[in-house]
């Protein structure tokens, strides 16, 4: 009788413990990690799309589930991939990044836009972002390159394409 007692005690010492342990987590986290309940299913097939513009600024920004390259003055874009090695538009000379993973990002500019030479913003601190370089124009298109930790799920979408404002905005997930 009495080992069924403590064996009794025993599990529910065990259930009240894991009962606190889920109602102290913070709230969207996830229990066993502590990590953030991101939900993103974005992938990191390449993206295409459409739209021109000249690159004005470029800027970076830290969120909890991602970090953001934003590259202001643009109302669209060709290509984001993620790349081997980025190259220089027209020659192919390669474009030396930090990282573990390189995303290409091609846009169209007028014919008569001048190519962005920076400055470009600097990664340090951030979770995935490494580095963002220029890689040339050729064309009427101008590419920059995005080194980041890893191959990880990205977006990419224009905020006020046709406003005065455009930007071309670049996600890349902390984690899969």
């Amino acid at each position: 009788m009495k080992t069924s007692r403590r064996r009794l005690t025993r599990a529910l010492a065990g259930a009240m413990l894991a009962t606190l342990a889920v109602l102290l987590a913070p709230a969207g986290a996830n229990a066993v990690t502590g990590a953030a309940s991101c939900g993103i299913t974005w992938g990191s097939l390449p993206k295409t799309g459409t739209g021109a513009g000249d690159v004005t600024s470029i800027r970076a920004g830290r969120h909890d589930c991602y970090d953001r390259v934003v590259f202001d003055g643009q109302a669209g874009f060709n290509e984001v991939r993620y790349v081997t090695q980025v190259t220089t538009d027209g020659a192919g000379t390669p474009v030396p990044l930090l990282g573990g993973a390189f995303l290409q990002v091609s846009m169209r500019t007028p014919s008569t836009s001048p190519l962005f030479h920076g400055p470009y913003p600097n990664a340090r601190g951030f979770q995935t972002l490494r580095q963002v370089a220029g890689a040339g124009g050729f064309e009427g298109y101008e590419s920059f390159g995005i080194g980041v930790r890893a191959r990880l799920p990205f977006r990419v979408f224009v905020v006020d394409a046709n406003g005065p404002s455009p930007r071309l905005v670049v996600d890349i997930a902390h984690t899969w």
